[in-house]
């Protein structure tokens, strides 16, 4: 063969497989040619013409979206013409008869009706986000290939505030990122505008997020100076047509570390003017900006403590100097004190549990789902239910900084909700966290869900590929607290690999069995924080030297001769207390409490008989080594796909596999060796026994592992 043509066959082989790769970066929003001619007919059919009433930058967004994404699955080009069949959207108010008194009344802020109308499919919001909200809401449906015929659809946001939190430095790198660097380029901003900052919007939008905080929650005050303040004013200006608003981390000493004072004392009148003043230049330059979100007084961030003040009155004096213009303040329950010998399980609710009632109204307590720090499962933080007369945020973790980092496979939907479904009972049963989460319960008009963001400069955002399962799980509760996981798995999987129905199930079944298998190689039966030390990467149960006894794992499991783990009854630290009666019902006998959570609340004997008859110690080893089957299994069926899904995502997602079973078993054999030191019995003759020693498992050492920081 000679030159010339072998390189014209090998450009050709080239160009057929990048044509067929797919490196994961359009997310959900893929708009590819629908392979389904009779669907893809059918479509042609009711849409021959894109009418988007208004000119607005949000508007805009809806119409460019509607444009692409019909230019995707019907393979032409349609916009404004002449034909009867086609896409009417707009604001309910603009669209005139079109849309009924009765429609209209039931839309509330940013919601949307979809329905059949004059053969025309109508989207109408109650405003320019509900309308772009409606259009993203139908392409989906086009993305299932649902029945446009008969639609009927009312959707109004269940929660207000929905936003993601960025761990984001300044110097781009990212605390607990596990997808590369930071996606901002504060080098470069504001005259740099990357494309993939509209991306990041539109894939926000499409799911209902509508704020982004973009700085990490351990705070610079560097970002409130002017020249970084415009550099934020130009991501506002890109999130803006997506209706999504940008949020600051408030360093609570910014005003002595960039103002020159002596003092950040929230009671201190030239602070509060300093902080008045802040927030008037801030809002000329991003006139939609959202709020600060603050980290104080925890982790060694400065705060109000310091001055001898109440968090309720060092996130008042912030809330009052962004009052004027609408923002508010997410003031972190993340708390824990040197001074405060209590279980660290109880510390932000004896903290934050007397100031109810003394916040202004523009404040939102945001506490993460669980008493302790994001573990592969915990019970709900028992602020939630609390606080009856403080707006009390959700906080999830997006990022796997407990659960395999970047390379662990676990749908963390079927987390969130079983976190959203727990009852607290604190206004008896059907007191759900997510009836708090939505104001329900309460009556609160602010409510809020916050995610932290596992995005970061990988190219398809969240390095594991399944991760974008995540971000897309947040937002879909954020809109709605109430969905099911298996539903959002299902739309999830429809809208990222259009193969058949069969592999489309299989990738389902893979999500919802994840993040057990997850739990039972990692902390079966209510283990927790028994990771390894600062980078949180691998198991570390032996951890006993650190700088503060609650950042080591014996400190948590309490392993000894008698038993494992923590005593939080009345006999040991009475966290169960701080719960509603009903709810420490379920918990408080070792005979009744669920088994999932049995070593948060009980120090359980190695021998005792649990209620399926096997000792606790037969059980602990059992679920240690049913995770790695699951695992197992999620390889297999994975395998099962390869001829279905595109080789470039097919590869990705089976290295990361092999990683996850690789460091599963190792997981196992390392807690089931340490374990058995103090148990002495004998792990079940029919599972394997460990690789290694317990010596071999307690000398790895992984200076480079993501997400490494230094100790205080």
């Amino acid at each position: 063969m000679n030159i010339k043509l072998f390189a014209l066959t090998l450009a050709f082989f080239c160009s057929f497989y990048w044509l067929k790769a797919d490196d994961g970066y359009r997310l959900w929003l893929r708009y590819d040619k629908i392979a389904d001619a009779g669907v893809r007919e059918n479509y042609k059919k009711q849409i021959q013409f894109i009418q988007v009433i208004g000119d607005s930058p949000i508007l805009q967004s809806a119409r460019k979206e509607l444009e692409s994404g019909l230019a995707g699955f019907l393979g032409i080009n349609i916009s404004e013409n002449s034909a009867e069949n086609g896409i009417v959207a707009g604001v309910a108010e603009s669209m005139g008869a079109l849309v009924l008194p009765e429609k209209k009344s039931e839309l509330r802020s940013e919601g949307y009706v979809i329905f059949n109308k004059n053969n025309k499919i109508v989207v109408a919001g109650f405003d320019e986000k509900g309308t772009l909200y409606g259009c993203f809401h139908l392409l989906r449906l086009m993305g299932q290939h649902a029945d446009l015929s008969r639609l009927d659809i009312l959707e109004n946001p269940k929660v207000q505030i929905r936003v993601l939190n960025h761990w984001d430095n300044l110097d781009r790198t990212v605390e607990r990122g596990y997808a590369g660097f930071s996606i901002w380029n504060w080098h470069q901003l504001p005259h740099y505008i990357d494309p993939r900052y509209t991306d990041y919007a539109r894939a926000n939008a499409s799911i209902g997020i509508n704020g982004a905080v973009v700085t990490n929650v351990n705070a610079n005050a560097l970002v409130f100076r002017r020249d970084y303040l415009e550099k934020a004013a130009a991501l506002a200006d890109v999130f803006r047509p997506y209706g999504i608003k940008i949020y600051l981390t408030a360093r609570f000493s910014s005003p002595i570390e960039l103002g020159g004072l002596k003092t950040a004392d929230p009671l201190d009148p030239i602070v509060q003017r300093w902080w008045q003043k802040k927030a008037k230049e801030i809002y000329s330059l991003i006139p939609n900006f959202g709020g600060f979100l603050v980290k104080a007084n925890s982790e060694g961030q400065p705060g109000p403590q310091d001055y001898g003040r109440s968090h309720a009155e060092g996130a008042n004096m912030l809330a009052r100097a962004l009052a004027p213009y609408g923002g508010v303040v997410m003031w972190r329950a993340f708390v824990y004190s040197h001074e405060t010998p209590a279980d660290r399980f109880k510390q932000a609710f004896m903290e934050f549990k007397p100031l109810d009632g003394q916040f202004d109204d523009n404040v939102l307590i945001q506490v993460k789902n669980g008493p302790i720090d994001f573990q592969p499962r915990e019970p709900v933080s028992p602020l939630f239910g609390a606080m009856p007369q403080t707006p009390v945020i959700m906080e999830f973790q997006i990022t796997k900084e407990y659960l395999g980092q970047g390379t662990h496979l676990v749908g963390l939907a079927s987390m969130y909700e079983e976190v959203l479904r727990t009852d607290t009972y604190a206004k008896g049963p059907g007191s759900t966290v997510a009836k708090i989460v939505d104001g329900s319960l309460f009556n609160h008009k602010k409510t809020g869900m916050a995610g932290v963001a596992n995005i970061g400069t990988d190219r398809n955002w969240t390095g594991h590929l399944f991760g974008q399962a995540d971000w897309y799980a947040f937002g879909r509760l954020a809109w709605d607290p109430y969905m099911a996981a298996s539903d959002i798995f299902k739309e999830w999987t429809q809208l990222t690999f259009p193969v058949s129905e069969k592999a489309q199930q299989t990738i389902v079944d893979m999500l919802k069995n994840s993040h057990e298998a997850c739990v039972n190689y990692m902390t079966p039966l209510g283990l927790h924080h028994i990771m390894a030390a600062d980078h949180h990467y691998g198991p570390g149960p032996w951890v006993d030297q650190m700088p503060r006894a609650d950042w080591t794992s014996v400190y948590y499991h309490k392993a000894d001769s008698l038993g494992l783990g923590f005593d939080r009854t009345t006999t040991g630290s009475d966290a169960l207390g701080q719960y509603a009666s009903a709810f420490c019902k379920q918990y408080v006998n070792q005979e009744t409490c669920p088994p999932e959570f049995l070593l948060w609340f009980h120090h359980v004997p190695w021998s005792k008989q649990l209620a399926n008859g096997k000792t606790l110690w037969e059980n602990l080893c059992r679920d240690y080594y049913k995770g790695i089957a699951q695992v197992a299994l999620m390889k297999k069926q994975w395998q099962s796909l390869e001829s279905e899904i595109d080789p470039e995502r097919f590869q990705s997602v089976w290295m990361h596999l092999t990683i996850q079973e690789k460091e599963a078993i190792w997981w196992r054999d390392a807690c089931v060796t340490y374990f058995q030191q103090f148990s002495k019995m004998a792990i079940p003759a029919d599972l394997e026994q460990p690789l290694h020693d317990l010596e071999y498992y307690e000398k790895l050492n992984y200076p480079y592992a993501p997400g490494i920081r230094p100790r205080w």
